[in-house]
């Protein structure tokens, strides 16, 4: 199997695997008890804070542990307008994730432009008086496209805090320097279960609830894995933008009817989605893994939700025949040739039985 689905979660890093089990051997006890167990896990959660926090600029008092990307999307719009001034009133893009939409369902969503990317003017015009946060992804998960966070933090009026979903790029891209920031240890390859939300001080924030002692263990290996991945990122973001540059340019070149979607520069170094015409993107996706190909598709209509992407139809592009390919550090030049050849193939074959 040639796993194309880095960017749904990476396979657990090596580095994070080095120290699970001995974490797990030393941290299993509850951190906030003071016989010596506790103290020994305490000991274990406090470093791999510390080191969480220097990943991401801030002071170890500016983590706060989560049990998912999710959960930290969640607690940052919550306690953000728990604590605001101003009002309730929220704005986030029409492609975030589904998170966060989920978590404001009566926000102001902004339009993007056809190739995903928001306009800061829209954004500062969306806001009112009673707007208490902006969310806007720093990179989109379905498309790559990079979202103009730095030019916000300095266009939007004071005392509306922005929160940036970062999970599909935290390990990829270097990070805004914002009030609230979520990722997601999954996405840099480590374990499940771990959630990180930076809040800078002076932010005004308030957790919604109890945060609970976090996994010592995962969060050990998610500190490992992230420091792990940021030393080799730049090298990786080459080699793997690469791929994805020669798998956009093949895949336009050799299937017909076919639209390769997202920012072309602007864009997360590992995620290629492009959308072909006159195919089903689950009957795609489902061949190609028959082929040996794992890949992802953000555009069928799935079982679970009855709808096509909401991130393709908010760029107004094509919303079937979709699919995602998110390249990692065990991706060789190889499996993507062999893949795009099993695309041709698939398309083809797809579309001769209409």
């Amino acid at each position: 199997m040639t796993f194309l689905d880095h960017a749904s979660g990476a396979p657990l890093h090596p580095a994070a695997r080095a120290v699970l089990l001995a974490a797990h051997d030393e941290g299993w006890a509850d951190p906030t008890r003071l016989y010596g167990a506790g103290r020994r896990a305490r000991l274990l959660l406090d470093d791999a804070r510390a080191r969480l926090a220097a990943a991401f600029d801030a002071r170890p008092d500016e983590v706060h542990l989560l049990p998912s990307g999710t959960a930290s999307v969640r607690a940052a719009l919550a306690g953000a307008v728990a604590r605001s001034r101003r009002g309730s009133h929220v704005v986030v893009s029409a492609v975030e994730h589904s998170s966060v939409l989920d978590a404001a369902p009566s926000a102001t969503r902004v339009a993007v432009s056809r190739t995903g990317r928001v306009s800061v003017a829209d954004v500062v015009a969306a806001v009112t008086p009673e707007t208490a946060v902006v969310s806007l992804q720093h990179a989109n998960h379905e498309v790559g496209t990079v979202q103009p966070v730095a030019d916000l933090v300095a266009a939007l009026p004071e005392g509306v805090v922005l929160h940036v979903d970062a999970c599909a790029s935290a390990g990829r891209l270097p990070l805004p320097r914002v009030p609230l920031l979520s990722a997601s240890a999954r996405k840099w390859g480590g374990p499940a279960g771990v959630g990180v939300l930076v809040v800078r001080k002076g932010t005004r924030w308030r957790s919604p609830a109890p945060e609970g002692p976090p996994n010592v263990p995962a969060v050990v290996a998610a500190a490992a894995a992230l420091e792990a991945v940021l030393a080799t990122r730049e090298e990786e973001a080459a080699r793997q933008s690469a791929l994805v540059e020669w798998v956009r340019a093949s895949i336009a070149a050799r299937v017909p009817d076919t639209e390769v979607v997202g920012e072309p520069e602007e864009r997360l170094p590992h995620v290629v989605t492009f959308s072909c015409l006159y195919v089903d993107g689950e009957a795609l996706v489902t061949e190609l893994d028959r082929r040996g190909f794992a890949v992802n598709s953000g555009s069928s209509c799935a079982s679970r939700t009855g709808h096509p992407s909401h991130v393709l139809e908010a760029m107004g592009v094509l919303t079937h025949g979709n699919v995602r390919v998110s390249v990692g550090a065990s991706t060789t030049r190889a499996e993507v040739e062999a893949f795009v050849d099993a695309v041709v193939d698939v398309v083809a074959g797809v579309r001769s039985r209409l």
